[in-house]
């Protein structure tokens, strides 16, 4: 799996989600659950990840639909 973003924002990580499953592309979001030990403060990030082989199609898509400032490099 590779990570292309990494934040807190609950709704990029949405758009990004529907944006992928639109494409036809799979993906996960790890930490989603880390609010439990985090009190929902929502201070650790969550990393949105795709497959390897998807990785660089997931993002032309995240660019085209103006989500450049959020991918990690």
């Amino acid at each position: 799996m590779k990570e292309l973003i990494r934040t807190n924002d609950a709704v990029v990580l949405s758009f990004a989600e529907s944006l992928m499953k639109d494409a036809g592309i799979a993906c996960f979001v790890a930490d989603r659950d880390m609010s439990i030990l985090e009190g929902s403060l929502g201070l650790l990030p969550r990393r949105f990840l795709v497959a390897e082989e998807d990785a660089e199609r997931a993002r032309r898509i995240l660019i085209e639909a103006g989500l450049e400032k959020e991918l990690r490099q």
